[in-house]
C-alpha cells in the first residue's frame, strides 16, 4: 500500500519547503509547484489525492486555476484546499462554489493543516480504492538512527509469519512496534487481538485461548478471534504456568481445539509477544524457556527514550497534534527552551511518560506557548517527594551547594536508571568506580541495595 499523494502549489519557496517537510514527515508523498504552469504539469502527471493551492500567485491566481480544473470535468479529480494570507469572504465563497474542500489562512497552523488534510482525504476515500489515503497512525515517530533502523528491521520481518518477540522497558512503545509489524505484513487486513498476560487466570486459560463448545455452538477464544491476523501477548512473563503450557502446545503442534466437542482448528495467526529487555538471553523468573525459544526466533529490541533524545521534539509535536485532534483540546506548542529541557530529561517512563506529560499540559491549558517554567512545574509534580530535582533554581545557591544538589540529583536518577548497579553507573557516567563510591558516600546516596556488576 502507498501513501496519499499531495500536490502543494505556492509561489513562496519557504512555504513550499515547510509544507513539503511537514507532510513528508507525516508519511505522505509530496510534489510541489511554484506557479500555475508547474501546477498544471504536476496535476496531470502525479495524479494527486489532494491539492493545497495558494490563491495569490504571479502568473495565474489559484481561483482561476481551480475554475479551470473544475470546468475540465463534472467534478474535481481530487479534493482541493485553498490557502491565502489575505483572503476575503467573497474569495472563500467563490472557491467553495467551484468545489474547494476547505480554506486555510496563512500563517498555517500545523494542527489545523493536518486535520484539514486528513478530513479532505477521508472524504475522498471511496473514490480511491486500493490506496492507503491517510498514513497509518501505527507508524513509529522518529528520525534518529535508532528508530529508523528499528523501523527498517520491523518492515523486513513483517512479511514473514514467524513468531516475534518485542523487548523493551515499560512505556517504550513495544505494542506500537507490534502493531506496525502487523500493519506492514500480509495479515494487515486481519484482526489484531491484544492479550494482557496478567489478566489471564490459569483456571480459565484453556477456554480463553481455545474457546468453548457447548450445545452445538462455539464461543470463540483468543486464537480463533485472531485467525487471519495477529495475536499480541503483552508482558509475556506475566502468563501463568498453565497458560504457558497451553500456548507452547499450540506453537509446537500448529493447531488447537475448543473446550468441549469443538473441531480441531489449524493455527492461522501470527503470535507476537512483548517482554522486558534482554528476555531472549535470560528468561524472566517463571517463564518457560521452551516457550521463549519458540517466540524469540526474531527479536525487535525497542530502545528506551533516553537513548534517542533527539526525537523528543518530534514526539512532542506528534502527541500535541494527535491529542488536539482526537480530544478537541486547544492547540499549544512547546517553546525552544522547554523542548531543550525535555530533550535532557531521562524519561524513566519512556514514550508513555512523554505522552502523559503532553496530555496533562493540554488539559490544564494556558498560553499557546508552553514555557520552561510550566514544564519544570509539570516534572516536579510527578517526581518522588524525596528526590531532589534537577530543575531547582540553583542560581540562588552558593556554587558549592548548587554543585552538590546537582550531582546528588543527577547520580540518584542515573543510579535508578541503572537499576541500582554501581558498576553499570560508573560506565554510564564515565567515572572510575572507586572514585564513584567515594562520591556517592559523600553525597549521602544509598547504593547498598544495588550490586556491583
Amino acid at each position: 500500500m502507498s501513501s496519499a499523494r499531495i500536490l502543494v502549489v505556492d509561489d513562496e519557496a519557504d512555504i513550499r519547503s515547510l509544507l513539503e517537510e511537514i507532510l513528508a514527515e507525516e508519511g505522505y508523498e509530496v510534489a510541489v509547484a511554484a506557479n500555475a504552469a508547474e501546477a498544471r504539469e504536476r496535476y496531470a502527471t502525479t495524479d494527486p489525492d489532494l491539492v493545497l493551492l495558494d490563491i495569490w500567485m504571479p502568473d495565474v491566481d489559484g481561483i482561476s486555476l481551480l475554475r479551470e480544473w473544475s470546468a475540465s470535468r463534472s467534478r474535481l479529480a481530487c479534493p482541493v484546499v485553498m490557502m491565502s494570507g489575505h483572503g476575503t469572504v467573497e474569495t472563500a465563497v467563490e472557491a467553495t462554489r467551484l468545489g474547494a474542500f476547505d480554506f486555510i489562512e496563512k500563517p498555517v497552523s500545523l494542527a489545523k493543516l493536518l486535520r484539514t488534510v486528513e478530513r479532505a482525504l477521508e472524504s475522498d476515500r471511496g473514490g480511491r480504492a486500493g490506496r492507503s489515503i491517510v498514513p497509518p497512525s501505527t507508524t513509529p515517530v522518529g528520525r534518529s538512527r535508532a528508530i529508523q533502523a528499528l523501523r527498517e528491521q520491523a518492515e523486513r520481518v513483517a512479511g514473514h509469519d514467524t513468531p516475534l518477540l518485542v523487548t523493551g522497558e515499560l512505556g517504550s512503545g513495544r505494542e506500537l512496534f507490534a502493531r506496525y509489524v502487523h500493519s506492514m505484513g500480509p495479515r494487515a487486513q486481519g484482526p489484531f487481538i491484544r492479550l494482557a498476560a496478567g489478566t489471564l487466570q490459569d483456571s480459565g486459560a484453556e477456554a480463553a485461548l481455545f474457546g468453548r463448545a457447548s450445545q452445538g455452538k462455539v464461543e470463540p477464544g483468543l486464537l480463533e478471534r485472531a485467525q487471519g491476523g495477529t495475536l499480541f501477548i503483552k508482558d509475556l512473563q506475566d502468563l501463568g504456568p498453565e497458560a504457558q503450557r497451553l500456548l507452547l502446545g499450540v506453537l509446537e503442534n500448529g493447531r488447537f481445539k475448543p473446550v468441549g466437542n469443538g473441531a480441531v482448528q489449524p493455527l492461522d495467526s501470527r503470535v507476537i509477544a512483548s517482554a522486558p529487555p534482554g528476555a531472549e538471553r535470560s528468561a524472566p523468573p517463571g517463564l518457560r524457556r521452551e516457550l521463549l525459544m519458540h517466540l524469540s526466533v526474531v527479536v525487535l529490541a525497542v530502545p528506551p527514550l533516553r537513548e534517542y533524545p533527539e526525537d523528543v521534539p518530534d514526539l512532542l509535536r506528534h502527541f500535541l497534534d494527535k491529542l488536539v485532534d482526537s480530544q478537541g483540546l486547544a492547540f499549544r506548542r512547546f517553546s525552544v527552551a522547554a523542548q531543550n529541557r525535555l530533550r535532557n530529561y531521562p524519561w524513566p517512563g519512556n514514550v508513555r511518560e512523554l505522552r502523559n506529560l503532553v496530555h496533562r499540559l493540554l488539559i490544564l491549558g494556558g498560553d499557546e506557548e508552553i514555557g520552561l517554567g510550566e514544564v519544570e512545574q509539570a516534572l516536579s509534580d510527578t517526581a518522588p517527594p524525596d528526590e531532589p530535582l534537577l530543575s531547582q533554581d540553583l542560581m540562588a545557591l552558593p556554587l558549592r551547594e548548587a554543585r552538590e544538589q546537582f550531582e546528588r540529583a543527577y547520580l540518584q536518577q542515573q543510579l535508578q536508571l541503572c537499576e541500582g548497579k554501581v558498576g553499570r553507573l560508573a560506565k554510564r557516567v564515565g567515572m572510575e568506580r572507586t572514585h564513584l563510591y567515594r562520591k556517592l558516600r559523600a553525597l549521602g546516596i544509598d547504593f547498598r541495595g544495588g550490586s556491583d556488576d
